[in-house]
């Protein structure tokens, strides 16, 4: 896939995450759940690769915050989810592990990144693991979408063979 290509598709993952950011989270205390994040970071790691998952995890997290419908928890969940879940697939190539990194990468790392920004930017006491089931629930719900998204995907030869390739690069 050329780098053209890559990019439409990264504005276009990033266009899909800021407008579904108005119409589908969980509000659960100071921060927002949001399982679309999630499923386009899977997406994005497996289709476009580490650097584009990077890109749209950044770009999805500055938009959302700059309009309103998004929280300052959204950069360290979703960069870290991102990059952990395009270099687990990098490297084994199973679809497993895009899931298994999104959900560990903003479940548990993410929600560990966030307890500084919660007590020292917002001073909120709050506690480092009530972060971490929220992240869990919305991470896993998300990557568990993406999962079953691709497998379905990946039936289609035509599909297959695209995002195989790609992959590759």
């Amino acid at each position: 896939m050329r780098k053209t290509q890559k990019l439409t598709i990264t504005a276009m993952f990033i266009a899909i995450g800021t407008l579904t950011s108005n119409l589908l989270f969980i509000p659960v205390g100071v921060t927002k759940l949001f399982p679309v994040q999630h499923f386009i970071n899977v997406l994005s790691a497996v289709i476009l690769g580490p650097y584009y998952a990077l890109a749209e995890a950044v770009g999805i997290s500055l938009l959302r915050n700059m309009m309103g419908t998004g929280s300052i928890f959204a950069f360290p969940g979703s960069i870290i989810g991102a990059l952990l879940s395009a270099f687990l697939y990098k490297k084994t190539k199973k679809l497993f592990m895009a899931f298994l990194g999104e959900v560990v990468g903003t479940g548990i790392l993410g929600a560990i990144a966030s307890y500084p920004i919660s007590t020292l930017f917002l001073g909120k006491e709050a506690t480092l693991f009530g972060f971490i089931p929220m992240f869990i629930f919305s991470s896993f719900a998300g990557a568990a979408i993406g999962l079953i998204i691709l497998t379905v995907f990946l039936k289609n030869k035509a599909v297959a063979k695209i995002i195989m390739t790609n992959s590759k690069n």
